[in-house]
């Protein structure tokens, strides 16, 4: 039985994809950013689902979520689904605490981490980032980030499978009710990623929507970049993420 961390599964496409493994048997570990939060999970808990708490804009948070995780038993995927779509949380919740999580865990064999097409408009600038979120952050920049994290993961760790995938705009909290894209497809593919043995799920460095593989912005798939992303990023952190 495959053992999937979805983060960001209080409501959204992470709730959904969370009740589909859980569902298809899977062991879910679900999350929240608080205790209220996770209230909206009992359903999923009583269903058999373990419950994390953790706001993954802290960074001592963070980190203490990844011990507690590594001190249980093995996770065989995480969907990095967690997102904040404006404000202050933007670059701590969608790169930092991926790339921390990504970091500090045992390495599972699947990586799954939420980009979107917003992507497209993100600058490939490393230069002044407010990792913090002292002020507010860019959106499209932060997936970007996420999607090139992805991607160098592939490359440095060529014994997990990593990818990148872009939802759709679709109708939830973050997306609005007037999205114009389907949501019941929105899950599918971060699920398909995280479980499937048909040969496109088992390859690595993608960016996909809706099971199909999609070229990305030319930046994500740059060595140099991504390379200067990760130094940027354990300079910010204090953790490096290793080869393997």
């Amino acid at each position: 039985m495959h053992r999937i961390l979805v983060t960001g599964s209080a409501d959204g496409l992470g709730r959904l994809a969370a009740d589909t493994l859980l569902g298809d048997g899977y062991d879910v570990v679900v999350h929240a950013r608080n205790t209220d939060r996770a209230s909206a999970l009992d359903p999923l808990v009583e269903r058999g689902a373990q419950l994390v708490v953790a706001d993954l804009a802290d960074r001592a948070a963070v980190r203490d979520l990844a011990t507690r995780l590594a001190d249980d038993a093995p996770l065989d995927a995480v969907i990095h689904n967690a997102g904040v779509w404006s404000g202050r949380a933007v670059l701590p919740v969608n790169i930092v605490a991926p790339y921390l999580l990504t970091a500090l865990l045992p390495a599972p064999r699947r990586l799954v981490y939420l980009s979107s097409g917003s992507h497209y408009s993100g600058r490939p600038v490393l230069d002044g980032v407010d990792w913090q979120g002292r002020t507010p952050g860019s959106y499209g920049d932060s997936k970007l980030y996420v999607t090139a994290l992805a991607a160098a993961v592939a490359r440095l760790r060529p014994g997990v499978l990593s990818n990148a995938v872009d939802p759709g705009w679709v109708p939830t909290r973050m997306g609005g009710a007037g999205a114009p894209d389907d949501l019941d497809l929105g899950h599918v593919t971060q699920e398909w990623l995280a479980t499937s043995d048909d040969p496109g799920a088992l390859t690595s460095g993608g960016y996909w929507y809706h099971q199909e593989r999609q070229e990305p912005h030319p930046s994500a798939g740059d060595v140099a970049f991504q390379d200067r992303l990760l130094q940027a990023l354990e300079r910010e952190t204090g953790v490096a993420l290793a080869r393997g």
